[in-house]
């Protein structure tokens, strides 16, 4: 139960952590830092604007938070107490990464970098991968999509971005190899359907990835 109900209220935050990201993005990991630490602070106001958007925010977050405690609750399902602590932040910190790379379409090194080492750590700890398994899978996740961004350079620039390749890292330090195939294979698809949904030929990769990653996790290892 404390695992569903921590779910619940990190998920809560995540919409507000986004709209922190979105007011000084982009910025160096220090910097990002320091802001998330010392904000600006910005004067109350009221007015019909300010509330509806505070209403918007609430709603927003009651669905992250209530999605949150869902995740805790399959996780703790599917892998029991001992794993569920680090597949808890590795899923949660994905959904953040969703939040903010939709808002902003980036993906800030504050994040990826840190879900990286947490794989190598969690790899060393655990029965599941080995740290080279964990190293190699990190490795290809960087490789594939950086070639494929040479591929397509010739068709769209901001195919792959360097968060994305980042982001796909740090997944395969995460999932090993299989489960980073799958992700890919998967994410294309969730972006596929969501560009034919809204007409639109580009867009943030990050929730594709981050939506995939989950759905393998819980699923497809």
């Amino acid at each position: 139960m404390i695992y569903i109900l921590e779910g619940f209220i990190i998920g809560l935050l995540i919409p507000y952590m986004a709209r922190r990201f979105a007011k000084f993005m982009p910025a160096t990991p220090a910097y990002a830092l320091y802001r998330l630490v010392a904000p600006h602070k910005i004067p109350l106001r009221s007015n019909p604007k300010q509330k509806a958007l505070k209403k918007a925010y609430l709603w927003r977050s009651l669905m992250a938070g209530g999605l949150g405690a869902l995740l805790a609750w399959a996780i703790l399902f599917r892998f029991g107490e001992i794993e569920c602590f680090w597949y808890m932040g590795f899923s949660l910190t994905l959904l953040l990464l969703a939040e903010i790379d939709g808002r902003t379409f980036l993906l800030p090194d504050i994040l990826t970098v840190p879900l990286l080492i947490c794989g190598f750590v969690f790899a060393s700890v655990s029965g599941g991968l080995t740290p080279f398994e964990s190293a190699i899978s990190a490795l290809i996740g960087y490789i594939l999509p950086t070639f494929a961004a040479l591929i397509m350079l010739s068709y769209d620039k901001e195919a792959f971005g360097g968060g994305d390749i980042k982001f796909l890292s740090a997944v395969g330090a995460w999932l090993g190899i299989n489960g980073l195939l799958y992700t890919i294979l998967l994410s294309c698809f969730l972006f596929g359907i969501y560009a034919l949904i809204a007409k639109k030929r580009s867009g943030a990769f990050g929730p594709s990835i981050a939506g995939a990653a989950i759905i393998i996790l819980l699923f497809g290892l």
